[in-house]
């Protein structure tokens, strides 16, 4: 069985926080074509080997390859059956059964069991001694074994949104080394993990899936320095590399081929609600008419993407509405409004921006320079990932940052960054007509109502201008030109198994 899902998703970055994503690289200054092999770059290094505690986007575009859920996402926004063959979904929307394909193997040899399943589902809704990994899972009243190849999901709560989150990566029961030595059912399995360097994986033999994955070994290479990167793309050190700016693209056109895509990222200038200027909504709203979209698109996206009003884009379909004409540059209205708020002559403050994303950076840029016109004064912060997920994602140490941000496929999962009390809040934005109404979507199972209920969530965020939403940026990828096959998903993910030599 089949269920479209249509997609959402952080980071964040050209890929995005809330995830995000990396570089920098030794090259050896050629590909490994003739031993069928593949060096794709990344700009950020690991934050978890396991699956279940990974954050970031940059993180998980590369663990999609090792891992599955009991469905994965494919092209096209649908969810199609992976460690399950089908599912269904009972009348009251409490009841998620699932069929397992068989004769699934773990990398270790050893055969997917419902044992395996249980623990997986279980250990993420927070019921093996941990906490709860995914928020959507604190529904779960229990995990019921109905036969070898049988698994109920039952809810305390109707939710029918909950199917997407059940792409978590089903790993062995018994195994407590996924830190160190993952072992997963995906395409691609562990071989060795380098710290700041690289992870390399090589295929599968008994992946269920016959005829995949083609290429013998992969390896993600971090590129943490986003200028050389373009030297080992020309010398053919790295075959891969998904997140070009305009300019790049450019410059490696007609020595590699250039695919692009859908990032399926907000990004925005997200802000610090709780900051003493900026949780002033009048503030927030001038520096939305401060700034132009559009110009800042041409510049550093040559033109590509899709603008945003709010903090859903274009790929969750019908949950989706276009507000990004709300706010129209307009710097006579801005100025108007600061004076209203208090802040006639201006401010100063600091946009903390990943170093490693040189489409953040870019894009930051081009809002300084943009703001200056009203009076404000904006700097930039240059910091690296490891202190961006610190400071601002989890301390909110921060005043304003510029980043992309993902998320599973289900829109409750981007809206609920916004709910007073979640924590990943971190731009700390508080609003109860938001949390109220933001129930209501989560908790109908009227198709009709939780449309119109996302929509007046996304109505909401624009209206208080909870952040400066910017686009949906282009993902550039430079590709060799003896490979073929790069396939853009609805979620962040860099799926090596659909690649082939020419």
């Amino acid at each position: 069985m089949k269920k479209k899902i249509l997609a959402v998703l952080l980071t964040i970055a050209t890929c995005a926080a809330l995830t995000a994503c990396f570089g920098g690289s030794k090259g050896s200054g050629k590909t490994s074509q003739d031993n069928n092999s593949i060096v794709v770059g990344i700009q950020n290094d690991l934050d978890s080997l396991d699956p279940h505690l990974a954050e970031t986007a940059g993180t998980r575009e590369v663990l999609y390859n090792v891992f599955e859920g009991l469905v994965k996402p494919d092209k096209n926004g649908d969810l199609v059956p992976a460690v399950a063959s089908d599912y269904k979904v009972s009348d009251d929307g409490k009841v998620y059964t699932f069929t397992l394909r068989e004769n699934v193997k773990f990398h270790n040899g050893e055969t997917v069991t419902a044992e395996d399943v249980k623990y997986s589902i279980e250990r993420n809704a927070g019921k093996t001694g941990g906490d709860v990994l995914v928020s959507a899972f604190a529904k779960i009243d229990s995990v019921n074994i109905v036969d070898d190849s049988t698994i109920d999901v039952v809810l305390s709560e109707a939710d029918t949104e909950f199917i997407g989150y059940m792409t978590v990566a089903i790993i062995p029961k018994d195994y407590d080394s996924q830190a160190t030595a993952p072992i997963g059912t995906g395409p691609y399995k562990f071989v060795s993990y380098t710290p700041q360097e690289s992870i390399k994986l090589e295929k599968f033999a008994d992946y269920w899936q016959s005829g995949v994955p083609t290429i013998d070994n992969v390896e993600f290479r971090i590129v943490q320095n986003t200028d050389s990167v373009i030297l080992d793309l020309k010398a053919g050190s790295i075959d891969v590399y998904p997140y070009l700016t305009d300019s790049q693209a450019t410059e490696l056109s007609g020595t590699m081929d250039i695919v692009d895509g859908n990032s399926n990222l907000t990004q925005a200038l997200y802000l610090n609600n709780s900051n003493e200027i900026f949780s002033n909504k009048l503030v927030r709203q001038a520096m939305y008419y401060a700034i132009d979209r559009e110009e800042i698109m041409s510049i550093v996206a040559g033109g590509k993407g899709t603008a945003l009003g709010s903090a859903l884009y274009s790929g969750f379909g019908k949950y989706y509405e276009d507000l990004s004409g709300k706010y129209t540059t307009d710097i006579e209205k801005a100025k108007a409004l600061l004076k209203e708020a208090g802040y006639e002559n201006g401010f100063s403050f600091t946009i903390k921006i990943p170093s490693n994303y040189q489409f953040h950076v870019s894009t930051g840029e081009v809002i300084v320079e943009q703001l200056k016109k009203v009076g404000i004064d904006a700097k930039i912060e240059l910091i690296d990932w490891t202190t961006w997920l610190e400071d601002v994602y989890t301390n909110r140490d921060f005043e304003a940052t510029v980043i992309g941000i993902d998320a599973k496929l289900a829109p409750s999962d981007m809206m609920l960054r916004y709910k007073s009390d979640y924590s990943k809040n971190f731009c700390n934005y508080a609003n109860t007509e938001y949390d109220e109404v933001l129930a209501k979507a989560m908790a109908t199972t009227n198709e009709d109502e939780k449309v119109g209920y996302y929509h007046q969530l996304q109505e909401i965020l624009a209206d208080d201008a909870a952040a400066i939403y910017i686009m949906d940026p282009p993902t550039l990828v430079a590709l060799s030109n003896k490979l073929q096959g790069f396939t853009f998903y609805p979620i962040f993910v860099q799926d090596m198994s659909v690649l082939s030599f020419k």
